[in-house]
């Protein structure tokens, strides 16, 4: 893919399924409150990142291109 991306993940709106760590389990951890966050903000693009946030049961991982912050998920309308 060769893009950096900026990951976030929208607290208010997480459930801690967990199910990004399983998909990622190099791009997100679980807290101690069962609430996911990436292991960094700004990652190399990685289908496993995008399949964890296409994955995500309440759509709560925002994903953004680094830089010009074109979004990438979830895709624009």
């Amino acid at each position: 893919m060769g893009d950096r991306w900026q990951v976030e993940v929208d607290r208010s709106v997480c459930i801690g399924s967990g199910m990004c760590v399983g998909a990622a389990p190099d791009g997100f951890r679980l807290d101690a409150a069962r609430q996911a966050h990436p292991v960094a903000q700004e990652a190399e693009a990685a289908e496993s990142v995008l399949a964890a946030a296409e994955g995500c049961p309440v759509e709560a991982i925002i994903i953004t291109v680094a830089g010009s912050g074109e979004a990438v998920f979830p895709p624009e309308e």
